[in-house]
Protein backbone atom coordinates (compact mmCIF):
# COMPACT_ATOMS: atom_id res chain seq x y z
CA UNK A 1 0.00 0.00 0.00
CA UNK A 2 3.11 2.13 -0.25
CA UNK A 3 3.52 2.40 3.67
CA UNK A 4 7.39 3.72 4.66
CA UNK A 5 8.93 0.31 6.34
CA UNK A 6 9.01 0.33 10.18
CA UNK A 7 6.48 3.51 10.67
CA UNK A 8 3.14 2.58 8.87
CA UNK A 9 2.71 -1.66 8.60
CA UNK A 10 -0.61 -3.45 7.67
CA UNK A 11 -0.97 -5.59 10.53
CA UNK A 12 -3.31 -9.20 10.85
CA UNK A 13 -4.58 -11.50 13.55
CA UNK A 14 -1.81 -13.80 12.82
CA UNK A 15 1.48 -10.79 13.26
CA UNK A 16 -0.89 -8.74 15.93
CA UNK A 17 0.96 -9.71 19.04
CA UNK A 18 4.79 -9.46 17.73
CA UNK A 19 3.92 -5.96 15.43
CA UNK A 20 1.55 -4.39 18.12
CA UNK A 21 1.78 -5.81 21.51
CA UNK A 22 5.67 -7.04 21.73
CA UNK A 23 6.50 -3.88 19.76
CA UNK A 24 4.77 -1.77 21.91
CA UNK A 25 7.38 -1.99 24.63
CA UNK A 26 9.87 -0.31 22.47
CA UNK A 27 7.80 2.12 21.37
CA UNK A 28 4.21 3.29 21.40
CA UNK A 29 1.86 2.09 18.40
CA UNK A 30 -1.19 3.22 17.48
CA UNK A 31 -3.72 1.22 15.83
CA UNK A 32 -6.05 2.24 13.23
CA UNK A 33 -9.25 -0.48 12.98
CA UNK A 34 -10.42 0.74 9.35
CA UNK A 35 -12.24 -1.03 6.27
CA UNK A 36 -12.25 -0.51 2.52
CA UNK A 37 -16.03 0.68 2.76
CA UNK A 38 -15.46 3.03 5.40
CA UNK A 39 -15.23 7.29 4.31
CA UNK A 40 -14.43 8.14 7.75
CA UNK A 41 -11.98 5.77 7.47
CA UNK A 42 -10.82 6.66 4.33
CA UNK A 43 -10.34 10.59 5.93
CA UNK A 44 -8.57 9.67 9.04
CA UNK A 45 -6.35 7.33 7.72
CA UNK A 46 -4.11 9.69 5.72
CA UNK A 47 -4.08 12.00 8.57
CA UNK A 48 -2.72 9.72 10.89
CA UNK A 49 -0.17 8.64 8.23
CA UNK A 50 1.30 12.24 8.28
CA UNK A 51 1.31 12.67 11.69
CA UNK A 52 3.12 9.33 12.57
CA UNK A 53 5.63 10.07 9.80
CA UNK A 54 6.14 13.38 10.82
CA UNK A 55 7.53 11.79 13.82
CA UNK A 56 10.63 9.81 12.70
CA UNK A 57 10.25 7.15 13.94
CA UNK A 58 8.83 7.91 17.71
CA UNK A 59 5.93 6.20 17.11
CA UNK A 60 4.54 3.49 14.64
CA UNK A 61 0.83 3.28 13.05
CA UNK A 62 -0.26 -0.32 12.32
CA UNK A 63 -3.80 -0.64 10.22
CA UNK A 64 -5.96 -3.26 10.92
CA UNK A 65 -8.85 -4.65 8.59
CA UNK A 66 -11.62 -5.27 10.40
CA UNK A 67 -13.06 -7.06 7.35
CA UNK A 68 -10.13 -9.28 7.11
CA UNK A 69 -9.87 -9.61 10.93
CA UNK A 70 -12.91 -10.14 12.63
CA UNK A 71 -11.35 -12.00 15.43
CA UNK A 72 -9.44 -8.52 16.25
CA UNK A 73 -12.17 -6.00 16.24
CA UNK A 74 -13.94 -8.60 18.48
CA UNK A 75 -10.98 -9.05 20.92
CA UNK A 76 -10.87 -5.18 21.01
CA UNK A 77 -14.56 -4.70 21.11
CA UNK A 78 -14.85 -2.33 18.26
CA UNK A 79 -18.18 -1.46 17.43
CA UNK A 80 -17.53 1.65 14.98
CA UNK A 81 -15.37 2.45 13.18
CA UNK A 82 -12.47 3.99 12.99
CA UNK A 83 -11.43 3.16 16.02
CA UNK A 84 -7.86 3.90 17.01
CA UNK A 85 -6.02 2.61 19.86
CA UNK A 86 -2.56 3.47 20.91
CA UNK A 87 -0.82 0.56 22.94
CA UNK A 88 2.42 1.11 25.09
CA UNK A 89 4.09 -2.38 27.13
CA UNK A 90 1.35 -4.02 25.13
CA UNK A 91 -1.81 -2.57 26.75
CA UNK A 92 -3.94 0.47 25.23
CA UNK A 93 -3.16 3.61 27.15
CA UNK A 94 -5.54 6.12 24.81
CA UNK A 95 -7.80 5.79 22.24
CA UNK A 96 -10.92 7.48 20.43
CA UNK A 97 -13.21 6.51 17.76
CA UNK A 98 -14.39 8.45 14.32
CA UNK A 99 -12.77 10.59 12.22
CA UNK A 100 -10.84 13.68 14.08
CA UNK A 101 -9.87 17.16 12.80
CA UNK A 102 -5.85 17.28 11.91
CA UNK A 103 -5.19 19.04 15.61
CA UNK A 104 -6.57 16.73 17.82
CA UNK A 105 -4.70 13.76 16.25
CA UNK A 106 -1.39 15.45 16.20
CA UNK A 107 -2.13 16.49 19.86
CA UNK A 108 -3.11 12.76 20.60
CA UNK A 109 0.16 11.20 19.02
CA UNK A 110 2.28 13.90 21.22
CA UNK A 111 0.63 12.63 24.43
CA UNK A 112 2.34 9.27 23.36
CA UNK A 113 6.23 10.65 23.10
CA UNK A 114 8.43 11.53 25.32
CA UNK A 115 8.24 14.27 26.99
CA UNK A 116 11.75 16.76 27.28
CA UNK A 117 12.04 15.66 30.62
CA UNK A 118 11.79 12.07 29.83
CA UNK A 119 14.34 12.57 26.99
CA UNK A 120 17.20 14.15 29.28
CA UNK A 121 16.19 11.37 31.86
CA UNK A 122 17.29 8.38 28.58
CA UNK A 123 20.50 11.02 28.60
CA UNK A 124 21.35 9.81 31.81
CA UNK A 125 23.85 11.98 32.81
CA UNK A 126 23.91 14.18 36.20
CA UNK A 127 23.27 17.71 34.55
CA UNK A 128 20.77 15.96 32.17
CA UNK A 129 19.00 14.50 35.38
CA UNK A 130 18.59 17.29 37.25
CA UNK A 131 17.61 19.70 34.31
CA UNK A 132 14.74 17.08 34.39
CA UNK A 133 14.13 16.79 37.65
CA UNK A 134 14.09 21.30 37.74
CA UNK A 135 11.65 20.63 34.18
CA UNK A 136 9.06 18.27 35.74
CA UNK A 137 9.59 18.23 39.91
CA UNK A 138 7.38 15.19 40.31
CA UNK A 139 9.34 13.36 37.60
CA UNK A 140 9.95 10.51 39.18
CA UNK A 141 12.16 8.55 36.85
CA UNK A 142 14.40 11.44 36.67
CA UNK A 143 14.74 11.58 40.70
CA UNK A 144 15.43 8.08 40.90
CA UNK A 145 18.18 7.68 38.70
CA UNK A 146 19.79 10.70 40.00
CA UNK A 147 19.45 9.46 43.38
CA UNK A 148 21.16 6.06 41.92
CA UNK A 149 24.22 7.91 40.61
CA UNK A 150 24.57 10.26 43.91
CA UNK A 151 24.33 6.92 45.94
CA UNK A 152 27.45 5.62 43.56
CA UNK A 153 29.70 8.83 45.06
CA UNK A 154 28.63 8.58 48.16
CA UNK A 155 26.05 11.35 48.55
CA UNK A 156 24.09 9.93 50.75
CA UNK A 157 22.82 13.26 52.18
CA UNK A 158 22.03 14.13 49.02
CA UNK A 159 20.05 11.12 47.98
CA UNK A 160 17.72 11.45 50.99
CA UNK A 161 16.73 15.33 50.01
CA UNK A 162 16.09 14.61 46.42
CA UNK A 163 13.86 11.60 47.32
CA UNK A 164 11.90 12.54 49.91
CA UNK A 165 9.20 14.18 47.56
CA UNK A 166 8.86 10.97 45.65
CA UNK A 167 9.27 8.44 48.56
CA UNK A 168 5.82 7.28 47.84
CA UNK A 169 7.55 5.16 45.18
CA UNK A 170 8.87 1.57 45.49
CA UNK A 171 12.27 2.74 43.90
CA UNK A 172 12.60 5.61 45.65
CA UNK A 173 11.47 4.13 49.29
CA UNK A 174 13.98 1.46 48.52
CA UNK A 175 16.98 3.91 47.65
CA UNK A 176 16.17 5.57 50.82
CA UNK A 177 16.12 2.40 52.67
CA UNK A 178 19.79 1.86 51.62
CA UNK A 179 20.64 5.25 52.55
CA UNK A 180 19.19 4.67 56.30
CA UNK A 181 20.57 0.72 56.56
CA UNK A 182 24.37 2.05 55.42
CA UNK A 183 24.47 4.46 58.31
CA UNK A 184 22.65 2.17 60.69
CA UNK A 185 25.64 -0.79 59.31
CA UNK A 186 28.35 0.92 60.92
CA UNK A 187 27.22 -0.24 64.26
CA UNK A 188 29.15 -3.26 64.00
CA UNK A 189 25.77 -5.54 63.59
CA UNK A 190 25.57 -4.89 59.84
CA UNK A 191 28.52 -6.41 57.98
CA UNK A 192 26.18 -8.59 55.70
CA UNK A 193 23.88 -6.09 54.92
CA UNK A 194 26.43 -3.98 54.13
CA UNK A 195 28.30 -6.48 51.66
CA UNK A 196 24.82 -7.48 50.20
CA UNK A 197 24.11 -3.59 49.47
CA UNK A 198 27.39 -3.11 47.57
CA UNK A 199 26.48 -6.29 45.59
CA UNK A 200 23.46 -5.07 44.95
CA UNK A 201 24.81 -1.64 43.72
CA UNK A 202 27.13 -3.33 41.78
CA UNK A 203 24.47 -4.69 40.02
CA UNK A 204 25.02 -8.47 41.05
CA UNK A 205 21.24 -8.27 42.53
CA UNK A 206 21.60 -12.61 42.04
CA UNK A 207 24.36 -12.66 44.91
CA UNK A 208 22.26 -9.91 46.99
CA UNK A 209 19.16 -11.05 47.70
CA UNK A 210 19.85 -14.27 49.77
CA UNK A 211 21.13 -12.51 51.66
CA UNK A 212 18.63 -9.57 51.79
CA UNK A 213 16.14 -12.11 52.81
CA UNK A 214 17.88 -13.56 55.00
CA UNK A 215 18.59 -10.43 56.43
CA UNK A 216 14.17 -9.58 56.45
CA UNK A 217 14.27 -13.27 58.36
CA UNK A 218 16.89 -12.42 61.07
CA UNK A 219 16.15 -8.80 62.01
CA UNK A 220 13.00 -7.10 63.40
CA UNK A 221 11.71 -3.52 63.93
CA UNK A 222 12.23 -0.69 61.58
CA UNK A 223 15.74 -2.44 60.51
CA UNK A 224 13.35 -5.27 59.29
CA UNK A 225 11.21 -2.79 57.17
CA UNK A 226 14.02 -1.06 55.79
CA UNK A 227 15.47 -4.43 54.33
CA UNK A 228 12.28 -5.05 53.16
CA UNK A 229 12.04 -2.45 51.23
CA UNK A 230 14.87 -2.65 49.51
CA UNK A 231 14.01 -6.16 48.28
CA UNK A 232 10.40 -4.99 47.06
CA UNK A 233 12.73 -1.83 45.00
CA UNK A 234 15.02 -5.03 43.36
CA UNK A 235 11.65 -6.67 42.17
CA UNK A 236 10.02 -3.69 40.82
CA UNK A 237 13.29 -3.23 39.05
CA UNK A 238 13.61 -6.29 37.94
CA UNK A 239 9.80 -7.06 36.57
CA UNK A 240 7.51 -9.27 38.17
CA UNK A 241 8.17 -12.20 35.33
CA UNK A 242 11.60 -12.33 36.15
CA UNK A 243 13.22 -15.21 37.64
CA UNK A 244 14.53 -14.25 40.63
CA UNK A 245 11.59 -12.22 41.33
CA UNK A 246 9.78 -15.02 41.04
CA UNK A 247 12.03 -17.22 43.30
CA UNK A 248 12.90 -14.60 45.54
CA UNK A 249 8.92 -13.25 46.29
CA UNK A 250 7.90 -16.20 47.84
CA UNK A 251 10.99 -16.35 50.14
CA UNK A 252 10.79 -12.87 51.38
CA UNK A 253 6.88 -13.32 52.30
CA UNK A 254 8.31 -16.42 54.04
CA UNK A 255 10.49 -14.25 55.99
CA UNK A 256 8.05 -11.76 56.60
CA UNK A 257 5.21 -14.36 57.85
Amino acid sequence: MGYEAGMVIDVTEASFAGDVLERSKTVPVVVDFWAAWCAPCRALGPVLERAVEQRQGEVVLAKVDVDANPRLQQDYGIRGIPAVKAFRDGRVVREFVGAQPASMVERFIDTLLPSPADRLVAAGDEASLRQAVALEPDHVAARVALARLLLDQGREDEVVELLSPVEHDPQAAALVAQVRLLRAAGDGTGAELRDALRRLRAGDAEAALPELVAAVRDRSGEQRDLVRRVVVGVFGELGEDHPLTRRYRPELAAALY
